[in-house]
């Protein structure tokens, strides 16, 4: 279905009023595609994971420039002859944020969009919105406003959306990214229909491997300007750089072969399950323990508490911070950092927060958690004055955001929303630093140093919208990190990142909660709150249905456990560091 022959992408880079050198983003890619397969693209972030998807359906070269090298054929149609709308009938993109993508108002009708742009006859189009509906279980939202969904409801809309339209190529771009760990399955449960039932074709990305790895028929791995061919995902994952944690579990343990999902990893760790529940003086392990199956580098170290503001290192190789214990906010001398008590916010019509009362102390990594719709957002909107509450009163480092001004809410709080772009206005990377810089009255070169920090190598002539949407999340990260505020506040944070890219912003949340700073962090990303927080607090409907310690919230919840917490339950283990120390104490 899909052929790569020898592909490379390269783009030109300004030099001046001229044209400067090519920057190459891939060469060598020669693989081709089965029809009825799932193939997972994988590789960190910025390596040109979405550029070698936009190559399937011609939008390289012909919508974002560069120059293709090589020869891609789709059913037998040459890219570089086809353009994308030749392609339609063939391959259908599904881009990373669906509500992006939507021109109408129900589902109904974004189903049958696509179809009346090609043409199709009224008979064969309803049948095929039918069938549609049905495939993706969405025939009862039929008539339901696109915006009143889920995020997981709106995922499987645009997939509906262009599988209607009858390709036998489906492309994914980071589909679960925004997704709560339920709607992922029941988005990637979905594709795995059209697999193996429909016999469609599906090609996705995803930085997320713990939710996806057990799909996929077939890995292709892209890093340092190379792509391999088709491996098999355990073969990938024995030499890929990026794994999620059940094979970092079992590459620790030197299982062979490497199981690819829980349910295999449960059924190889009856005896570790033994022996951990055995060994003698083990302690159940706390929360923030670094790395599960992220690779970890450097040596642990203690790092001073005494700074109001944390010097953010500039060496991309210092140590891993130690990461710090939970402080209460009320046995805190300075008192809480954040404080809602009895907080209600409206939007529009509907109750977004009812009677929340949160309080987070200096030290403390709070995972605020929850499905798509909670209340995550709106609650991090309304710490920084963006939205002003029904009822209850909001405290940030002693002030009340709804009333004071945007300049002094800055110095308190920072927020990065889900959206990078609604921070980045400047023409290049580097101009982005700079403002930033100004913009806090701190050193020249602190946040392009905080960059460098969490995404290295990012050129800092780049304009911002063309970068990967993870190096914008990073570039977004930096902007508000770098200015180190009392309260640092992240919207699904770790949208587009690798797993290296996600551990390098991990020390840096380390380093400021050990500074003394309260770190707030609404995530779906269950990895991550296994090996940062030290608090959970889930949300549901807008209230608070569980607030307590990482490791007794994540590994009992059958939502929101990490992977390590479920092929060990019922011990309360969060991370493949977490068994490896206990292991070491115990023989």
């Amino acid at each position: 279905m899909i052929r790569f022959e020898d592909v490379a992408v390269s783009y030109d880079t300004d030099a001046g009023a001229g044209r400067g050198p090519e920057r190459l983003v891939f060469s060598g890619a020669t693989f081709e595609v089965p029809e009825g397969e799932l193939v997972l693209v994988v590789g960190p972030t910025g390596s040109g994971k979405s550029t070698l998807l936009r190559c399937v359906n011609g939008l390289v070269p012909h919508f974002s420039g560069g120059t293709l090298h090589g020869r891609v054929t789709v059913a037998g149609r040459d890219t570089r002859s086809h353009r994308p709308r030749d392609l339609a009938d063939v391959v259908g993109f599904v881009v990373q944020d669906p509500v992006s993508s939507f021109v109408t108002d129900t589902v109904e009708d974004e189903i049958a969009y696509g179809m009346e742009a090609l043409g199709v006859d009224a008979l064969a189009m309803r049948r095929r919105v039918e069938e549609t509906l049905d495939v993706l279980g969405l025939a009862d939202v039929r008539a339901r406003a696109l915006r009143e969904l889920s995020g997981g409801q709106q995922q499987r809309v645009a997939i509906g959306a262009v599988l209607a339209a009858g390709p036998r190529i489906l492309v994914l771009d980071e589909p679960t990214s925004a997704l709560d760990p339920v709607a992922a399955e029941d988005v990637l449960a979905a594709l795995n229909r059209l697999v193996h039932d429909l016999g469609i074709t599906v090609v996705v990305a995803e930085h997320r491997l713990e939710r996806v790895i057990h799909h996929a028929d077939r890995v292709v791995l892209v890093g340092d300007g190379s792509v391999s061919g088709l491996l098999d995902p355990a073969e990938a994952m024995l030499s890929s750089s990026i794994f999620p944690p059940v094979i970092g579990l079992g590459r620790a343990l030197g299982w062979t072969p490497l199981p690819l999902s829980v349910r295999d990893a449960r059924r190889r760790a009856h005896d570790l399950r033994q022996s951990l529940a055995n060994a003698s003086g083990a302690a159940v392990p706390g929360a923030g323990s670094a790395a599960g199956g992220l690779p970890t580098e450097g040596t642990a170290s203690t790092l001073p508490t005494d700074a109001s503001r944390v010097a953010l290192p500039t060496d991309a190789t210092a140590a891993t911070a130690v990461a710090p214990a939970a402080v209460a906010a009320t046995d805190s001398p300075r008192g809480p950092v954040v404080q809602t008590d009895r907080l209600a916010v409206r939007r529009g019509g509907v109750v977004a927060l009812r009677g929340v009362s949160l309080s987070v102390g200096p030290g403390e990594v709070v995972a605020l958690m929850g499905r798509n719709g909670a209340g995550k957002s709106t609650l991090l909107a309304s710490l920084v004055g963006q939205t002003k509450p029904a009822a209850g009163t909001i405290r940030v480092g002693g002030l009340d955001p709804t009333r004071a001004k945007p300049a002094q809410v800055v110095r308190h709080a920072g927020l990065v929303p889900q959206d990078p772009s609604l921070l980045l206005y400047a023409d290049s990377v580097a101009q982005e630093c700079a403002a930033a810089d100004h913009d806090f009255g701190v050193p020249h070169g602190s946040t392009a140093a905080v960059l460098e920090r969490i995404a290295p190598g990012i050129p800092p002539e780049q304009h911002p919208r063309e970068l990967s949407e993870g190096q914008r999340v990073s570039l977004a990260l930096a902007v508000v990190l770098a200015s180190a505020p009392e309260a640092v506040l992240l919207d699904e944070p770790t949208r587009g990142l690798d797993y290296a890219a996600k551990r390098r912003l991990l020390q840096l949340l380390r380093r400021l909660a050990d500074a003394g700073h309260a770190v707030v962090v609404a995530t779906h990303d269950v990895e991550l709150a296994a090996e940062v927080a030290t608090r959970v607090v889930v949300l549901a409907e807008g209230e608070v249905v569980a607030d307590g310690p990482a490791p007794s919230v994540l590994s009992g919840s059958p939502a929101f456990a990490p992977q390590v917490a479920k092929i060990l339950h019922p011990l309360a283990y969060l991370t493949v560091k977490d068994v490896v120390a206990a292991l070491g104490e115990a023989s």
